[in-house]
């Protein structure tokens, strides 16, 4: 069973978070300051006209017979109306007394000196004005005398030119940002590929395939697929300690009980006494039991470790099954039981030979074990095409009242059981692997009533 990861969030989207938040940041600061500029340079713009038009005026003031005249230029003014239809004002004074133009047009309080023009932003009439203010000094009848020169003109037009190109750079920002932010989404998404790729790899690989990961990755995985490779060496060394000694242990416990087994069995032929024979007899079938037991869970050890690293090959299971008749016919000739085996189509299919073998010999073992003397075992085999199936048919009585799904568990026996030697794990191991195979394991009453039938059934090929 695959533990699911514990996923504490996606570095994807971090990372997208971060380069859009990024953008959406850029977007605004490039928003602000061409926004910025724009009204510098629409203001800049207007203030050199403002001042081009102060200054056409203050060179059409001249000094005649001790009067100061004004001859005021057509183009001083027009040069405003060029460039929006917004009203313009203007003032000549001197010394404070207005010589020509609007006489309400508020003064502004910068000091104003020769060659220094003022600008200034002003409310007149409820509407806002944005005012130029230059200075001249001339002779009057001897005596310097200074002249004022003041224009102004609304902003109504500059507002809307101002306002145009606020969203122009809004639209600018915008653009920005959705452009920003695709790229934000294809370097996130290139970010990831490599840790994708690298996970593809290792997932493609067979249960068996422990070579190192060779893929080449960017600098900052290198620590991560060096631990992967460590660890494969651990697992690997591992998996070949664990296979070796599980192969081991079912030699070094299954021999010295055949031989106490045989010696106990030597000396129970020897020895007279009653009591000592029963002795004898309960030390053998402790060995038996003991034997069984230790070799039914190195068995189910041998099938834990292989049904996660199946060696799947093409199987004939008819000839499997007949291979497993025969081989254990002479232990069922002991009790006196006939095997009859039976083969019907073309059962075959691709799986690990030896524990579709070791499933099948349990189960028929069982059969054997459970029948009363001179009864039958039936074996049979059979396929269509999309399923092969083998069913051991026996007349040791059923399971009665027992729950045939919790025979399947480890170390669960039925009800018939008393006296007969058994560790509970033949149907156990059965199960098992026709799970890891993808296929299902039956238990019911056979047909005739007289015993139980056991069906293993794998997909075929």
């Amino acid at each position: 069973m695959t533990r699911r990861a514990h996923v504490s969030g996606s570095i994807r989207r971090r990372l997208l978070l971060q380069l859009l938040g990024s953008a959406a940041l850029l977007a605004a600061i490039l928003f602000v300051t061409v926004l910025g500029f724009v009204r510098d340079v629409a203001e800049e713009s207007h203030d050199s006209i403002l001042f081009a038009s102060a200054t056409s005026i203050m060179d059409s003031i001249a000094v005649n017979a001790g009067e100061v005249s004004v001859d005021l230029p057509y183009a001083a003014l027009s040069m405003l109306g060029n460039v929006s239809d917004d009203r313009v004002f203007y003032r000549v004074s001197r010394a404070g007394e207005v010589l020509t133009g609007y006489s309400d047009l508020p003064a502004g309080e910068a000091t104003v000196r020769a060659g220094q023009p003022v600008f200034e932003t002003l409310d007149y009439k409820g509407e806002t004005i944005r005012m130029v203010t230059s200075s001249r000094r001339l002779s009057l009848n001897g005596a310097p005398t200074d002249i004022e020169v003041s224009v102004a003109q609304t902003q109504n037009g500059q507002a809307a030119i101002l306002a145009r190109l606020s969203r122009s750079a809004l639209y600018l920002g915008i653009g920005f940002f959705v452009l920003s932010s695709a790229l934000a989404i294809w370097s996130a998404q290139s970010s990831v590929r490599p840790l994708k790729s690298l996970a593809q790899a290792v997932s493609r690989r067979g249960p068996k395939d422990l070579r190192p990961v060779s893929r080449p990755v960017p600098s900052e995985m290198a620590p991560l697929v060096s631990s992967l490779n460590t660890f494969i060496d651990r697992l690997g060394v591992s998996l070949t300690r664990s296979e070796d000694f599980i192969a081991e242990a079912a030699h070094r416990v299954r021999t010295p009980l055949a031989t106490v087994r045989t010696q106990a069995e030597i000396t129970l032929r020897r020895v007279e006494k009653e009591e000592n024979r029963g002795s004898l007899r309960e030390m053998i079938r402790a060995i038996d039991e003991t034997s069984r037991a230790s070799g039914q869970l190195l068995d189910h050890a041998m099938v834990s470790f292989r049904t996660d690293s199946l060696e799947r090959v093409d199987i004939d299971l008819a000839e499997l099954a007949r291979e497993l008749v025969e081989r254990l016919r002479p232990v069922a000739d002991l009790k006196d039981i006939d095997l009859h085996f039976a083969n019907s189509g073309t059962p075959r299919m691709s799986g690990d030979a030896i524990l579709i073998q070791n499933a099948v010999r349990n189960i028929l073992d069982n059969a054997i074990k459970y029948s009363p003397p001179e009864r039958q075992v039936h074996i049979r085999v059979s396929g269509d095409g999309a399923q092969a199936r083998v069913s051991i048919e026996d007349e040791a009585g059923g399971f009665g009242t027992t729950d045939t799904h919790a025979l399947t568990e480890r170390f669960v026996r039925g009800e018939n059981t008393q006296g007969v030697v058994g560790s509970g794990l033949g149907l156990t191991i059965a199960r098992e692997v026709a799970e890891a195979h993808g296929g299902t394991l039956t238990i019911e009453t056979s047909k005739s009533g007289a015993g139980a039938c056991v069906t293993l059934c794998f997909p075929s090929h």
